[in-house]
């Protein structure tokens, strides 16, 4: 369990207990190395058959096996990341293999990694907002991406309060701010919401603007608006990358920590032939980190919560606005399983308009939904 602590959430709905899930899966070796992997176990028993006896030091050509075992539903949704959490515990074992941190065995050479604050806000008042990255700010971290895309005067506002801390935090220096609206818009409505923020504001990208697949839509935007439009988290398989890039709909191009390391290697190298960057994405997002220290095009990551979910320690902190690792072999992830086992409480049940449930109204809203921010937000039944 992750617990933030207060509500987190999206354009989408609210977790108001800021409790959430954390799938964890270890994968045992005879040798007694242990690696983790973070994200789902859908069809875990048949995707894990692929690679049971295999020599895990074989992990891009594991994670080709794992693909073709599960072909009919591999390439999307829960089942492959399940594939990218086994494909993490692999690399991280490989590493373990050889008395390395990840970061260097796959080539890095600088082990920090510059980060942006991302604090799934859409749920706060706006002086826990400016709490938040009051401590954000502390921790050197000159750039912030807000969660909105209900209400215009409500995100101008949202933005211009976490600008003016980490303006004064950097004694005067310009922040960079990015908005998230997780699909919530249609075309025209982005560019029109878009285009208002930045009569005030300078916007250094624009998250998920429009349907993730929408590749003239992404691209419409991008013409329409000064931002750059960021995307890619929620894709899956590199067949739903490529028509993006071929059609310039991304300038930002993203992938999700739990689809794993070999995936995110693989749209890097994408990216890099179509001279974009990439930004990691994700609650713990540590073997994304170590992958991203040897890739040209990486851009920055996301730092959601600096502190690490229930049963999780990190051989990693954030100082002077990044991410540093650690020194320990593998990914430097320990699961503490005592802990977690003796974890009581429960998250509330999930909710029919929660941040996974993509609402009703979405992309065809007239007026603002949400004109009281988070009080608004707080009055719907959430989780």
């Amino acid at each position: 369990m992750h617990e933030w602590g207060r509500p987190v959430g999206d354009a989408n709905g609210v977790y108001a207990d800021g409790t959430v899930s954390v799938p964890i899966i270890l994968v045992d070796t005879d040798e007694g190395i242990t690696g983790v992997g973070l994200g789902p176990h859908v069809e875990l028993d048949a995707i894990f058959a692929a690679i049971d006896g295999e020599d895990p030091r074989g992990v891009t050509a594991l994670y080709d096996r794992m693909l073709r075992h599960t072909f009919k539903a591999g390439h999307a949704g829960a089942v492959f990341g399940t594939i990218g959490a086994l494909d993490t515990a692999l690399w991280d074992i490989k590493a373990q293999a050889a008395g390395e941190p990840l970061w260097r065995l796959l080539g890095g050479r600088d082990r920090r990694v510059p980060a942006y604050a991302s604090g799934l806000d859409i749920g706060l008042s706006d002086d826990e907002l400016v709490s938040a990255y009051e401590v954000y700010a502390r921790h050197g971290l000159r750039a912030a991406k807000l969660k909105g895309g209900l209400d215009v005067e409500r995100d101008r506002h949202r933005l211009t309060l976490v600008r003016d801390v980490l303006t004064e935090a950097g004694h005067g220096s310009r922040p960079s701010l990015m908005l998230d609206v997780n699909e919530a818009w249609t075309r025209k409505q982005a560019v029109r919401h878009v285009c208002e923020i930045e009569r005030t504001l300078d916007l250094t990208w624009i998250e998920e603007p429009v349907r993730r697949w929408d590749a003239e839509g992404l691209a419409m935007v991008g013409a329409g608006v000064r931002a750059s439009v960021a995307g890619g988290e929620n894709l899956t398989g590199l067949e739903q990358f490529r028509p993006l890039m071929a059609a310039g709909a991304l300038d930002i191009v993203q992938t999700a920590a739990v689809w794993g390391i070999t995936h995110f290697l693989r749209v890097s190298a994408l990216a890099h032939a179509h001279d974009l960057p990439v930004s990691p994405i994700g609650t713990t997002p540590a073997g994304l980190l170590h992958a991203a220290t040897s890739v040209p095009n990486h851009l920055v990551s996301e730092l959601q919560d600096l502190r690490p979910p229930l049963g999780v320690s990190l051989d990693l902190h954030v100082e002077d606005g990044a991410f540093v690792l650690g020194h320990s072999p593998g990914l430097g992830v320990t699961i503490d399983e005592h802990a977690i086992a003796a974890y009581t409480r429960r998250p509330d049940p999930a909710p029919a308009d929660g941040p996974h449930v993509r609402p009703e109204h979405a992309g065809r809203r007239l007026l603002a939904a949400a004109r009281h921010g988070a009080a608004a937000q707080r009055r719907t039944p959430t989780q």
